[in-house]
């Protein structure tokens, strides 16, 4: 059920005021709308495919490292051995963080929360990343249910996703009835710190025992974590990880969660496994020498899902090539290239690819490395080629083909009367979380961005809204 049209001014205001009474985010501001983003059955489940194949693909991803690092075969019934994918997922990290991802403590731990990236195009989704670390669970959440209130076929129902977010960090601690779980979050990652703050409000109000801490704010009590309530030390059992593993040097307390973790006295999600946030293993799931390892290794629907939605991804890896040798990456000019700064030499047309940074590094999200070589003049073009091989033998970079979303058109405010259909591009965040071998959809974000933008992210000129399900789009 949606509003009628002559509502639609007692809405817009009663947004506003629910906005402005909980702030979310530090100092962001979007435009509002009176519709949740239309999503078709068909265009659901495809999602959910997507969200079981991610799921899928972490599971592989931990083999496929896991046998780099001990030079084991990578298929069965074929002598396949690939010590470079460690050397890629390792590369820039410090020894205790790699060691820590190998140890047999890790063995088999993956993310909670599994949100890929999903751009609307006219071949349907192109998943650009796959994030175990993602903001926006609050404020889809607060989305969902806010929307809840006018509308039955939101995705994810009114309070989903703080129950399904509840049930996956609960299941790191089966042996207690109720568990103290605390979301950590950096002075890095203090953007979301208002919206996890409102998750474990939200969360208390159930009986819930969820609190959120600055990292500084955990600390040992003998050889266990606490954390002080009301004055009072409490043992933590369950820590959810907000801070990416390149914040660590910063964090004075991790030395003591490194020690409790591997003493197993504390459990933590997503894992301090640096090779599960890295963007190149995009480019691994395309390797042409790793094809059979992913067909062996994935569900072959996961693998179609995952073959069909992830663009063709390269690593730059700045690394010099016999004469006779070329690059496996895009034409120029019609011809391999031998060396990624080849790339500068690429047309217009040619250059309908992104440049970005793949992990471990404080310009890693935001898109504040994304170089778009078909919105870029040559010399910033040539600029990031350069700044991805001269940081490549610490910070390895992806170039990615770019899928150019579609234009469509949306409803937004223009005033509180009145709403205009807006043109623009679409980004769906589908928010998984991890229940045994399933990974259950329980909100997705749509982040819509009017059509001039050519990177898409949360801003002030877009609207960000939740899902929902409908018969045809509207």
């Amino acid at each position: 059920m949606i509003l009628p049209l002559e509502q639609k001014g007692h809405l817009y205001q009663h947004l506003k005021d629910t906005f402005e009474k909980t702030s979310l985010f530090e100092e962001k501001t979007w435009k509002l709308s009176p519709h949740a983003w239309p999503i078709t059955p068909q265009q659901l489940d495809e999602i959910t495919l997507l969200g079981q194949a991610c799921l899928d693909f972490h599971k592989a991803l931990e083999t496929l490292y896991l046998r780099s690092t001990e030079g084991k075969k990578l298929l069965r019934n074929k002598n396949l051995f690939a010590p470079w994918i460690a050397d890629y997922l390792d590369r820039g990290k410090p020894h205790h963080l790699i060691k820590h991802g190998r140890c047999k403590v890790t063995r088999g731990q993956l993310p909670s929360v599994i949100r890929p990236d999903l751009l609307l195009t006219d071949d349907g989704f192109a998943l650009t990343e796959i994030d175990s670390v993602p903001g926006g669970i609050g404020l889809t959440a607060f989305l969902n249910r806010l929307y809840s209130e006018v509308n039955d076929n939101i995705i994810g129902r009114s309070d989903l996703m703080l129950e399904l977010f509840y049930q996956a960090l609960a299941a790191k601690a089966p042996d207690k009835h109720a568990p103290l779980i605390v979301i950590v979050v950096s002075d890095e990652a203090a953007t979301y710190r208002p919206e996890m703050i409102w998750v474990c409000e939200e969360l208390q109000k159930q009986g819930k025992r969820v609190f959120c801490f600055h990292p500084d704010k955990v600390y040992p009590l003998g050889d266990v974590l606490h954390v002080s309530i009301d004055g009072n030390p409490e043992k933590v059992d369950v820590i959810y990880r907000f801070f990416e593993l390149f914040d660590l040097p910063n964090l004075k307390t991790l030395p003591y969660f490194f020690e409790a973790l591997e003493r197993e006295d504390v459990e933590l999600t997503p894992p301090m496994r640096a090779f599960q946030e890295e963007k190149l293993s995009l480019g691994l799931f395309h390797h042409s020498m790793l094809k059979d390892f992913w067909r062996e290794n994935l569900p072959k629907r996961s693998f179609k899902a995952l073959s069909k939605a992830i663009p063709r991804t390269w690593v730059m890896d700045h690394t010099p090539l016999p004469p006779t040798a070329v690059l496996d990456g895009p034409l120029v000019g019609g011809k391999p290239i031998r060396e990624w700064t080849d790339l500068s030499e690429a047309s217009q047309k040619e250059r309908n690819l992104i440049i970005k940074i793949s992990g471990f590094h404080e310009t890693a999200w935001g898109a504040r490395s994304v170089t778009l070589g078909s919105d870029s003049s040559k010399e910033v073009w040539t600029e990031g080629i350069q700044r991805a091989v001269e940081m490549s033998e610490r910070h390895l970079h992806v170039l990615q083909e770019y899928r150019k979303p579609k234009r469509i058109s949306h409803p937004v405010y223009g005033d509180p009367e009145t709403t205009f259909p807006m043109q623009g591009r679409l980004r769906l965040c589908p928010y998984f979380f991890v229940k045994g071998e399933e990974a259950e959809l329980a909100g997705i974000l749509a982040t819509f961005c009017p059509a001039d933008k050519k990177i898409i992210h949360g801003m002030r000129d877009a609207a960000m809204l939740p899902c929902q399900l409908v018969d045809q789009p509207l």
